[in-house]
C-alpha cells in the first residue's frame, strides 16, 4: 500500500499563506494523489488560531472538497496538531481512558465538517499518531515543544506548566502527561480564535518568524532588533535559573533544526517509541535534505510544511529548506522517503 504523509497545510489561514488555495500548487497535490492508496494529513491541517473554527473549515473547504474528490474510496487519516487541536479535543477529555499511541480518535463539531468537506473519501482521525508501517509511527511533533531548545511561545508556556504538574513527562511518559501541560495552552489561544473578528484580528499571528527575521537578516538592522538581540541572552538566562528551559538564545536556522530534532528525540525516548522511523512535522522544517548531516536526522524524517512564509522563505526562495510542498512517501514495507511536490510550480 503506497501512503503520503502531509503535515501543516493550515488551511483557511487568514494569512493567505497556505499555499493551497492556489490553483497551480492544488494541482501539483491532486496529480500525487493519483498513484496513492492512502493519505496521511499529518497534523495542522486548518489553521485554527487565526479566525472561528467555522469561517476556517469554510474557508477551507475548496481544498479539502478537492482532495477528497482525488481520494475517493479510498482512507484520508486526519492527525490532530497544535493549530487544530480543537478538531479532537472534545474527544481527549471525555474518553474515560488513558491516551494510547494509535488511537481512532472522534471528531469535534468542526472535525465533522472537516469530514464532510473530504468525502467521498474515506475519514477517520487518529491521535496522538498513526503506525505506518512495521516501524514506523508518524506523529505531528507537537509534543516536541515541552523538550526544544527554541525559546518559542508554546516552549516557554510549556515550561511554566510543567513546573506546575506534579507529573511533568519525565522517562516512562505517557500521551496524557504531554497532554496535561499542552492542552491547555491550546485551549486558551482557541478561545481566543473563537473570538476574533475581521476588525479585531488575533494579535501576534506570524510573530514568531518577524522576530526571526529582524534577528537573523544580514546588514543593518532597525535599533529594535539590535536591542532585541542583546536583550534576548540576559532573558534566557533568567528563564532557565527559574527552572523554565533549558533554551537556548541562538536563533539562527542552524539552532531551530537543532532544537526541533532535540525534542523530537527527547519526546520519543520519554514515551518509549519503539519504531526505528519516526516521522513528523510541526517545525515546517522538512529533512534530511540534500546537505544535510543524515547522522543528526537519523531515525527521523519531517515532511515539511504547505505554507509559504515570507519570513523564513527569502531571496533563492526554492533553495529555502523552508520552501513548502514536501510530502513523505511509504510503499509497503519500504523505508519512508522524503519527495517534493513543488519544485516545478510557479507560486
Amino acid at each position: 500500500m503506497r501512503t503520503l504523509v502531509l503535515s501543516d497545510l493550515h488551511l483557511g489561514s487568514r494569512s493567505g499563506h497556505d499555499v493551497l488555495r492556489r490553483p497551480a500548487a492544488l494541482d501539483a497535490l491532486v496529480g500525487a494523489l493519483d498513484r496513492v492508496d492512502r493519505l496521511v494529513l499529518l497534523g495542522d491541517v486548518v489553521e485554527l488560531r487565526q479566525a472561528p473554527a467555522a469561517e476556517v473549515v469554510e474557508a477551507a473547504r475548496p481544498v479539502l472538497e478537492a482532495i477528497g474528490a482525488a481520494m475517493a474510496g479510498r482512507e484520508v487519516v486526519v492527525v490532530a496538531g497544535n493549530h487544530d487541536h480543537l478538531l479532537v479535543r472534545e474527544w481527549t477529555l471525555e474518553r474515560g481512558r488513558a491516551l494510547g499511541f494509535d488511537d481512532d480518535a472522534e471528531p469535534s463539531p468542526p472535525g465533522r465538517r472537516v469530514v464532510a468537506a473530504l468525502a467521498p473519501a474515506t475519514v477517520r482521525f487518529a491521535y496522538p499518531g498513526i503506525w505506518l508501517a512495521d516501524g514506523v509511527y508518524a506523529t505531528h511533533g507537537h509534543y516536541l515543544d515541552v523538550h526544544s531548545t527554541v525559546p518559542a511561545y508554546e516552549r516557554l508556556s510549556a515550561g511554566v506548566l510543567a513546573r506546575l504538574l506534579s507529573h511533568p513527562p519525565e522517562r516512562d511518559a505517557v500521551p496524557d502527561d504531554y497532554e496535561a501541560v499542552l492542552a491547555p495552552i491550546y485551549a486558551a489561544l482557541d478561545a481566543v480564535a473563537a473570538r476574533a473578528t475581521a476588525d479585531r484580528p488575533v494579535r501576534g499571528t506570524g510573530a514568531a518568524g518577524k522576530t526571526w527575521h529582524a534577528l537573523t537578516r544580514e546588514g543593518r538592522r532597525p535599533l529594535r532588533a539590535r536591542a532585541a538581540a542583546l536583550a534576548i541572552p540576559l532573558a534566557i538566562a533568567g528563564l532557565n535559573r527559574a527552572g523554565i528551559g533549558p533554551v537556548r538564545a541562538e536563533l539562527s536556522g542552524a539552532a531551530l533544526r537543532r532544537g526541533g530534532l532535540h525534542g523530537m528525540r527527547e519526546t520519543i525516548r520519554r514515551l518509549g517509541i519503539d519504531a526505528p522511523t519516526v516521522v513528523f512535522g510541526h517545525t515546517h522544517r522538512p529533512g534530511p535534505l540534500p546537505g544535510d548531516d543524515h547522522g543528526e536526522w537519523r531515525g527521523l524524517i519531517n515532511s515539511g510544511s504547505w505554507v509559504l512564509e515570507p519570513h523564513y522563505v527569502r531571496n533563492d526562495a526554492r533553495r529555502s529548506p523552508y520552501w513548502p510542498g514536501r510530502a513523505v512517501e511509504l510503499d509497503g514495507d519500504e523505508l519512508p522517503v522524503l519527495r517534493s511536490l513543488l519544485d516545478d510550480v510557479e507560486l
